[in-house]
């Protein structure tokens, strides 16, 4: 049996005397679709930095395909093949697609800062930046500046900038905030349409959109783990519905 694509073990982040990611021991299968769910304030950014790097733990493993990476930087697990997006816009509204693709692009290769000499020189360079801008309905809008860009294109992008780093494991937090209902359907579309070899793990408060892309779902209450199961087995499990669909435990 293959290690799991991502795993925790006793995860657990203190600040202070607030316990915010409470022994949480997760697992991620190769090539699976999973969501993380959970009411404001049940520590799903605080797992999500512990994942990424952003936070070291109070306590507990971390391990990316079977390899602990607990202590390793941000970076060094970028390099591994975990890569995530932001609640946030996080790209330059000057910069166009083609722009910022390029810098993802050549930033893998090991060229990043020189992306424009080196496209120009190899042909590899624009072809993954044209696969990429494809796949995610960027194409007819590759040179325009990422500002004028309907919000859920710009969400689009940012997914294909994470995409372009080559990941094993894609952690997407909350990927459809803020974008407008028209466009949700062609950002579920694009991701639900990602190739298998990279396993995906969604942060996302859209049930519709959760209920329509996992395959499993973990239910994170109070920095711990409710439970994990089926999207059958968490609709209709009542701990779900009393704690985060705001229905009472007993029915």
């Amino acid at each position: 049996m293959s290690a799991p694509a991502l795993e925790t073990r006793g995860l657990m982040k203190r600040f202070g005397g607030i316990v915010a990611t409470n022994d949480v021991s997760f697992r991620l299968a190769q090539g699976e679709r999973h969501a993380l769910i959970g009411p404001n304030g049940a520590g799903k950014t605080t797992f999500v930095n512990l994942l990424t790097g952003v936070h070291a733990p109070s306590a507990g493993q971390i391990f990316l395909e079977g390899q602990e990476i607990t202590n390793l930087s941000a970076e060094r697990r970028v390099k591994r093949g975990l890569v995530r997006t932001f609640q946030i816009n996080q790209l330059f509204g000057a910069m166009t697609p083609l722009e910022t693709l390029g810098v993802a692009v050549s930033e893998v290769g090991g060229s990043g800062a020189d992306w424009w000499r080196v496209a120009g020189s190899k042909a590899r360079v624009l072809d993954d930046i044209a696969e990429i801008a494809a796949r995610f309905g960027l194409a007819d809008v590759l040179e325009a500046r990422t500002a004028t860009l309907p919000y859920g294109k710009q969400r689009l992008l940012e997914i294909a900038v994470a995409f372009a780093c080559r990941p094993r494991v894609l952690l997407l937090d909350e990927p459809a905030a803020g974008v407008p209902e028209a466009e949700r359907q062609e950002l579920l579309a694009t991701v639900c349409a990602l190739p298998r070899d990279v396993s995906i793990l969604l942060i996302e408060h859209d049930m519709d959109l959760v209920f329509s892309f996992a395959e499993k779902i973990s239910v994170l209450v109070d920095g711990a783990l409710l439970t994990q199961g089926t999207v059958a087995e968490i609709s209709r499990d009542p701990r779900v519905r009393a704690v985060y669909l705001g229905e009472s435990a007993d029915g």
